[in-house]
């Protein structure tokens, strides 16, 4: 993986269970829900060899808790994209209820 800076490190499965495990702590979301999900990332990341950067990781662990649990998403995404203000929270929700599909659209 590539970081920010440029550095190359090797990409750590356990660092991404431990995000998932502290953004969906006390959300009822199941260990198994975690390792599925920390799978997903990892494929993504072999997918993408490894140059792939940290932000995709970060984006990708993003998609995952977004599927599961919309306060788990908040709460990675208030520490990935580094919110300093109840303003962040608020921009990310519009930018959820803009993204989220309508149960009508379809008829």
């Amino acid at each position: 993986m590539v970081k920010s800076s440029g550095d190359v490190v090797p990409f750590q499965r356990a660092k991404v269970v431990a995000g998932l495990a502290a953004a969906t702590k006390g959300r009822g979301v199941s260990d198994e829900a975690l390792e599925q999900m920390a799978t997903r990332v990892e494929d993504i990341v072999r997918l993408n060899g490894s140059e792939v950067s940290t932000a995709v990781v970060g984006i990708t662990v993003l998609d995952e808790l977004r599927l599961v649990d919309d306060v788990s998403y908040l709460r990675f995404a208030s520490v990935y994209k580094h919110f300093d203000a109840a303003a962040d929270f608020h921009r990310e929700l519009e930018l959820m209820e803009k993204s989220a599909p309508r149960a009508d659209a379809n008829g």
